[in-house]
């Protein structure tokens, strides 16, 4: 055999694997641009709805119930006792510092310095100083200490607070940015809920001490600090007067730039009613708010700031009256980067000199003595009883998976979920289904002509969206096939033509060979980590846009291929099993969901935006019943559950086990 003979076809496999990789990576770029472009559509629309007063205040209520949602905080925890302890003071010429630890909920240390002028008159103003992510294993605080002095030296009390992340007992801010946990996302948690829940906390205190004037309260903080304060003034009108520093943006100007890499978790809220960050400004108003940001600042570029404070800027106009300019809200930046330069303290101080002192004294920076760290610490040791660690498994409430005794019982339950899944984990799912612009790739499948017609594809999921396809009718047209829909996870094939788990299949299935966006294209953990921090802004995750493809593929088979069918059956590995089967849960048409190595709970797998708080993988699994869930690999334990709604149906052998996909699919009866 000639040289040529042997290497032709190897020559025109690579060739067309060379060109398949490229429209991945097409399709993968385009997939990004959608992501900017959906992020930069939601802050075009932040607001526009209010015109008046009477508008806003009508929404203002509900808008805030989102925000805690979004923030964890809905339903609020419960008030517990503060257990307030000062465990010293330092005394000072002109003020005192305790150290105090309060217990935001039971085992939630929260660490603080308290300064206090030494011979306060009368009720203070006082501020509430949240620390930025500045490293010390005594605290944040320590690298705070000027603002407190300044505050106390002028007549204020101040309390500054340690963060979660970096305070005397630590817990962890960074756990989608830096460790791959993204069963964050399904339990809709965020430190920044921690954070404000702590400052809420704090507020509470506040108000038991005898020096503190209740109506007087300010808020200020840098970067992570200024996104609290940026929150918690939002959701609690305690705070009468918000000054963030380096901390401001549109997740559309978030998007364009791609800066998710620089910023802690705790910045953003997980976006499920697809709000943007001008509505937490807009909850503020109409209290006095100072916008402080630097125009170098790589991770809150001018372009966000000045959208926000011109968003913010028409509500607190609102409020001002007709054709009224409300002098309440406030936009100061410079040439600086990330940081809090002597322009912004002064511009913060005098905000509040001006609304809490309702007067303008004189402003000078002073001279302070800074303290040691040892100095300032408030615990000896760390309390054995701290969740600090575990808060973000604690701070939102699973869904408890109950027990179901009658059919009709848990008929009102699945209903009550399907609603549920649809309001606060998809929610974002397009109503207005787009045409599929099917682009036909191939039409040869080399080998695989032999046993099925063959057709390559990508079609059009939703616009931006393209995703891929190879189709495989069986040659006789005289009768209709069952359909098999197998849904690729990435890295779940290596050699490009990957039929040798369908080949009993061959003829006797109509099969689809589906990649969902994001399976195609080889990415880094690290861009993965910014890919799914930029969907939770746009209120989804990877996975369910993925459940958004799968549905669309089904669409595409029966509606743009007109390909009638007795049943159809999906099939997916691992995490893909279980998108497979919420796919066919929204799709009566699926008679069969097939599972290969499939999670347990989503504790493990399958991230969806606030899942978590709605139920878990195996109630979402009854929710399927009677129609049939089968698994090649042995189900889970946890799917026991599941098991037992089967039983409610009297469809035992609807819920089964097989040992191979053609046993599943029942090969031999085609």
């Amino acid at each position: 055999m000639s040289l040529t003979k042997i290497t032709f076809p190897l020559f025109l496999l690579l060739s067309q694997s060379l060109a398949a990789q490229e429209s991945a990576l097409r399709r993968h770029e385009m997939f990004l641009t959608y992501l900017k472009e959906t992020a930069a559509r939601i802050s075009s629309e932040s607001l526009v709805q209010f015109e008046s007063t009477e508008a806003w205040a009508k929404q203002r209520p509900m808008l805030k119930r989102k925000l805690l949602y979004m923030l964890g905080l809905d339903p609020l925890p419960k008030r517990t006792p503060l257990n307030v302890k000062i465990t010293g003071t330092l005394q000072r010429a002109n003020y005192r510092i305790e150290k105090l630890v309060f217990q935001s909920l039971p085992g939630l240390y929260v660490t603080g310095n308290f300064y206090v002028p030494m011979r306060p008159v009368g009720l203070l103003p006082t501020i509430l100083y949240v620390c930025g992510h500045s490293p010390h294993p005594l605290g944040a605080k320590w690298s705070y200490q000027d603002r407190a002095v300044w505050f106390a030296s002028n007549g204020y009390a101040c309390l500054v607070l340690d963060t979660l992340e970096f305070g005397e007992v630590a817990g962890i801010h960074h756990g989608i940015h830096d460790l791959n946990m993204w069963n964050w996302l399904s339990l809709g948690y965020t430190p920044a809920g921690t954070e404000v829940w702590n400052a809420i906390r704090a507020l509470d205190y506040l108000e038991t001490r005898p020096e503190v004037d209740k109506g007087r309260i300010g808020m200020t903080g840098i970067s992570g600090g200024g996104a609290v304060t940026w929150f918690t003034a939002a959701v609690d009108e305690r705070i009468a007067v918000a000054a963030p520093v380096c901390s401001t943006y549109t997740l559309g100007s978030q998007a364009a730039h791609w800066v998710a890499a620089g910023q802690c978790d705790c910045i953003y809220f997980h976006n499920t009613y697809l709000e943007d960050f001008p509505s937490v400004g807009a909850l503020i108003a109409p209290r006095p708010l100072i916008i402080l940001s630097g125009r170098k600042d790589p991770d809150f570029p001018p372009d966000g700031y000045h959208e926000v404070f011109r968003q913010v800027k028409r509500i607190y106009d609102l409020h001002a009256g007709l054709n009224a300019s409300s002098d309440r809200v406030k936009e100061v930046d410079d040439d600086v980067g990330h940081s809090d330069i002597p322009l912004f303290l002064k511009e913060a101080r005098e905000w509040m000199n001006r609304w809490l002192k309702k007067g303008n004294p004189s402003y000078s920076e002073g001279q302070f003595e800074k303290e040691k760290a040892e100095d300032l610490a408030v615990l000896s040791k760390l309390p054995s009883d701290a969740i600090n660690y575990k808060i973000h498994n604690l701070l939102t409430s699973p869904a408890p998976l109950r027990t179901w005794t009658s059919q009709a019982q848990w008929e009102r339950r699945r209903q009550e979920l399907l609603e549920r899944l649809k309001d606060k984990v998809f929610r974002w799912f397009p109503r207005k289904k787009d045409a599929f612009q099917t682009n036909v790739i191939r039409n040869s499948g080399g080998w695989a002509a032999l046993y099925a017609d063959y057709k390559e594809v990508e079609f059009s999921s939703e616009p931006g969206v393209k995703v891929s396809a190879r189709l495989l009718v069986p040659k006789d047209r005289s009768k209709k096939f069952p359909v098999l829909i197998y849904v690729k996870r990435p890295g779940d094939s290596i050699y490009p033509l990957d039929l040798d788990e369908l080949l009993p299949l061959l003829g006797r299935y109509t099969i689809l060979i589906f990649n969902p966006r994001l399976t195609e294209h080889p990415v880094s953990a690290f861009e993965y980590a910014e890919i799914q921090r930029t969907a939770s802004w746009i209120g989804r995750t990877v996975a369910s846009m993925q459940v958004w493809d799968i549905m669309r593929a089904i669409e595409w088979m029966t509606e743009e291929e007109k390909i009638s069918s007795p049943s159809i059956s999906l099939y997916g590995k691992g995490d893909m099993g279980i998108l497979t089967l919420y796919a066919g849960l929204f799709d009566e048409r699926v008679q069969q969901v097939i599972l290969n190595d499939p999670p347990g709970s989503h504790w493990r797998g399958a991230a969806l935006l606030n899942v978590l708080r709605v139920s878990d993988i195996p109630e979402v699994a009854g929710a399927f019943a009677p129609r049939r869930i089968v698994c090649l690999t042995g189900f889970p334990e946890a799917f026991n559950y599941t098991r037992r709604i089967y039983k409610l149906f009297g469809q035992e052998t609807h819920f089964a086990e097989a040992g191979s996909l053609p046993e599943a699919l029942q090969a031999w009866n085609y």
